[in-house]
């Protein structure tokens, strides 16, 4: 029997500067099971923000805000989570502090763990960061969905880091600047074991306005239980 089908899309929210609207209508147009955003809020009344952010796109929160540094995982009723954690990478000084969320949940005839992080700026910082993150993931049993803004393409070492053992789409479109993108930084990778049917970014006119990055949507189908 097939497993469930889980939609997941991977979002750098621009720290919600940008047309809160249209960002929202996005994501509700996008109605996504799993929402793995980047840039979300962190500092004062992070809790409050995250939870407005959820209600305003119909999900709730997972985990992250402050204790994962920015990285948010929300997840529509369908999903149940089971066990939530965060990690944080080292602190380079007169950087900018990061690290990951993750959460272990199911539908309905499948389980999986999912992750977002978002990667340094700093050449110099990515590949430890990306290491870390990856070894905090092969510690994860089962179906393994991770999501990123790393901050670099796919030649570049720390993407090659995360995508070792996972599958990604090497030709999926540009995803930075959403005005007029020419990088592709943000992606999502799956343990060989999920089946990607559907793999795109969204380029619509509304998402040029919610964000300085265009959302990266995966239609995946997790392996029966």
């Amino acid at each position: 029997m097939s497993g469930a089908r889980l939609r997941v899309v991977s979002y750098n929210v621009h720290g919600l500067k940008d047309d809160r609207a249209a960002l929202t209508g996005v994501i509700r147009e996008l109605a996504p099971d799993v929402l793995v955003v980047q840039e979300a809020p962190r500092r004062f009344r992070w809790r409050h923000k995250c939870a407005a952010l959820a209600d305003d796109v119909g999900m709730v929160v997972a985990a992250g805000g402050l204790p994962s540094l920015g990285n948010l995982l929300l997840v529509s009723l369908r999903v149940a989570v089971h066990e939530t954690w965060c990690m944080r990478y080292p602190l380079t000084p007169g950087r900018h502090l990061r690290g990951a969320a993750f959460a272990r949940g199911s539908v309905r005839g499948g389980q999986f763990t999912v992750s977002g992080s978002h990667l340094a700026t700093d050449p110099a910082e990515r590949p430890v960061q990306a290491a870390l993150w990856k070894q905090e993931l092969s510690r994860a049993e089962g179906p393994v969905i991770a999501a990123a803004d790393l901050n670099e393409g796919p030649g570049g070492g720390a993407w090659r880091t995360v995508e070792d053992g996972f599958v990604s789409f090497r030709e999926a479109p540009p995803t930075f600047p959403a005005t007029l993108p020419n990088r592709r930084i943000d992606g999502i990778f799956l343990t060989p074991d999920i089946t990607i049917e559907k793999y795109e970014v969204v380029e619509s006119e509304q998402a040029r306005r919610a964000s300085d990055h265009l959302p990266v949507v995966a239609d995946v189908q997790l392996p029966s239980t």
